[in-house]
């Protein structure tokens, strides 16, 4: 192939230089997947509410649906404030350590719950 390269292609570009990254889809992608990941935790928290206000599920079930709403509050902080990180800036910064950890601690502690208030 004796023509320029895909990456080095295209009017105005200069060989070696990286393009400027598109900032308009991959933030929003980003968004909308923490936006459906915060609706799935509260459906959970919800259908948790549910089963221990509507079934005897036990002074356990009604612990676990509770810390199931507490959880789901974590998650909340956690993915509100990565979607405003996110759309503030055209580059955002790498998720910190800690928050990834509590997103993924508080997803592991609704599947335990959910399993709680089942049993």
């Amino acid at each position: 192939m004796t023509g320029p390269s895909a990456a080095g292609s295209g009017r105005g570009s200069v060989p070696g230089r990286v393009p400027a990254r598109d900032p308009g889809l991959q933030p929003e992608r980003t968004r909308l997947a923490w936006r459906r990941t915060t609706l799935a935790c509260t459906v959970v928290a919800v259908l948790a509410a549910k089963q221990a206000v509507h079934d005897e599920i036990g002074v356990a079930g009604v612990v676990a649906a509770a810390l199931c709403v507490f959880v789901w509050l974590g998650f909340l902080r956690v993915a509100h404030r990565r979607i405003q990180a996110v759309g503030s800036s055209a580059r955002p910064a790498a998720m910190p350590l800690r928050a990834a950890l509590t997103a993924t601690a508080c997803t592991v502690a609704l599947a335990c719950f959910a399993v709680a208030i089942v049993l």
